[in-house]
């Protein structure tokens, strides 16, 4: 088995800490490793690069991030964290050859050894960059399920990874996915799970009352018109049944709509964008989402923190993170019906509930701790950098 072999059974298939000894003792130098995105404001991905710059190994690593776009608290988090940050373009719109040619010369200015790459946009101009400045190592994430839709983001996928020693998903099914997507690259590509700060998030257990949270973006693809729809179904045979929707999104005025045409203001809350979603997930009976793609959800991380059940579709990572009838409850995506049984079920045997997050919040700790992530990824730098190889042998 090769060394990669063993990072990914940490976070796959074992309880224990990832060994960097091995490698870590071989050199005393720094690796210099920059971190490349799209964006650097407010979402999932961000908070995981606000948790790179906290969390590594600052003994063997010397991190610094660029987006390719518009900052936001995000950037400001990592400044604080003692990483420099770079942001080529204010506005959305970016300049996409000047780009290439100023994130080449900070690269080469800043002797970059590890350029980290973040989907597929930032993976296509990261890695011409690098490459451009003569970077020896190029590692990608997919952060959701496979490289993006259409044929462009495939085409700019299949490139990039030419130029790319190993590609990660964040799931088993996004790292099949990008086999999928680009199998000439198939070798390169493995998978290592998200994880989250525990510290962040102290275990309390379910309020045993028929109140579901849900967080996440207000976009199509988290389908709330399908959770509406099931909570009108399951007001007949829970009637106090209450959900709180946490967060904002392009969405919204389509969601209040069919909120207000359902007539269930009284039992559906939108809170908007918040920052104290840790305290709110502590007062939810269980969490409930009906997304129709996923990677690994942090806001499902989350909720199992706290000792939360959980109730959501079996798409992408979910069914990886959701143990079906431990920690929570599995149903298809698009199926009002399914979820809304799933959801009276869930509120009929209240019983469970403490087990469940207790046994949800535990699998966290055992394999969605950010610590453990963040070493695995540095393990996966160290390993590339001793091989010394060039991409595409």
């Amino acid at each position: 088995m090769s060394h990669t072999s063993e990072i990914l059974s940490a976070p796959l298939h074992s309880h224990g800490d990832v060994n960097r000894s091995t490698v870590a003792d071989a050199s005393s130098d720094v690796i210099r490793v920059c971190h490349v995105s799209m964006s650097l404001k407010t979402g999932g991905l961000e908070r995981l690069l606000v948790d790179f710059s906290r969390f590594h190994d600052h003994g063997r690593f010397a991190m610094q991030f660029v987006g390719l776009s518009g900052d936001g608290q995000p950037a400001e988090d990592i400044r604080a964290a003692g990483c420099p940050v770079r942001v080529l373009n204010e506005s959305v719109k970016i300049r996409k050859l000047r780009s290439i040619v100023e994130l080449s010369n900070v690269l080469r200015a800043e002797r970059i050894q590890v350029v980290h790459t973040h989907n597929t946009y930032a993976h296509f101009y990261g890695s011409l960059a690098a490459k451009l400045a003569g970077v020896p190592i190029i590692v990608n994430t997919q952060h959701g399920r496979g490289c993006g839709k259409g044929w462009k983001a495939t085409w700019q996928f299949r490139i990039a990874n030419r130029l790319t020693r190993q590609i990660v998903g964040v799931s088993r099914d996004a790292a099949q996915l990008c086999q999928v997507d680009d199998p000439h690259s198939r070798d390169k590509i493995i998978a290592i799970w998200n994880g989250i700060n525990l510290e962040r998030f102290t275990y309390v257990g379910p309020k045993l009352v028929p109140t579901a949270i849900s967080v996440a973006r207000l976009s199509k693809e988290k389908d709330f018109p399908t959770l509406i729809e099931a909570v009108r179904q399951v007001l007949p045979h829970v009637p106090d049944f209450r959900l709180q929707i946490v967060g904002d999104g392009p969405e919204r005025a389509t969601i209040e709509k069919k909120i207000s045409e359902l007539n269930l203001s009284n039992h559906i809350e939108l809170l908007g964008e918040r920052h104290d979603v840790a305290q709110l997930l502590t007062q939810a009976g269980f969490f409930v989402s009906a997304t129709r793609t996923e990677g690994v959800s942090l806001t499902l991380l989350e909720a199992m923190a706290v000792g939360v059940p959980i109730v959501t579709t079996s798409v992408g990572g979910n069914p990886e993170v959701v143990l079906d009838g431990r920690t929570g409850r599995l149903v298809p995506d698009g199926d009002p019906l399914a979820l809304a049984r799933a959801m009276i079920e869930m509120c009929n045997d209240r019983g469970s509930w403490t087990l469940m997050g207790l046994l949800g919040r535990q699998r966290v700790e055992e394999h969605f701790e950010i610590r453990n992530m963040i070493g695995c990824y540095e393990t996966l730098y160290e390993e590339l950098f001793e091989r010394g190889e060039t991409a595409g042998t």
